[in-house]
């Protein structure tokens, strides 16, 4: 049986993709390029949403300066998804950092040393095995 979304997950799907286009093609500020909208939490009443901004770069100040433009820059967002969106209500917009996307890359790296490591420490094992 399908699971059934809900109403708000349903809406937060679609301003995910709404906000995404939006940063790539109406921001110009160089401090939030090359950011991914990983996910949007929409409040019951569709009031308010909470925006997971993932940054390429994970260096903590670009970082800060990027939310600080992204939250200061929240009207005219709201503004644009208010015309691309039929609803009602557009929610209030508040970006925070997900720091997920950089997470999951930095432990596979780690995993993919780890797995480097332990074949060269096989490696002579094997070697002299055959003799």
């Amino acid at each position: 049986m399908a699971k059934d979304y809900s109403r708000t997950e349903r809406v937060g799907q679609q301003y995910q993709r709404e906000i995404a286009l939006i940063l790539q093609r109406e921001i110009k500020d160089p401090r939030v390029a090359m950011v991914t909208v990983s996910a949007v939490e929409v409040s019951r009443d569709l009031a308010y949403a909470k925006v997971f901004i993932t940054f390429m770069q994970d260096d903590d100040e670009q970082v800060k300066q990027g939310l600080k433009v992204l939250n200061a820059a929240s009207g005219f967002v709201r503004s644009m998804l208010g015309k691309r969106v039929r609803a009602r209500i557009v929610p209030e917009l508040r970006f925070v950092h997900d720091p997920s996307l950089n997470e999951g890359i930095r432990m596979s790296k780690l995993v993919d040393e780890a797995v480097r490591r332990d074949e060269q420490r096989q490696k002579p094992k094997d070697e002299h095995g055959d003799d």
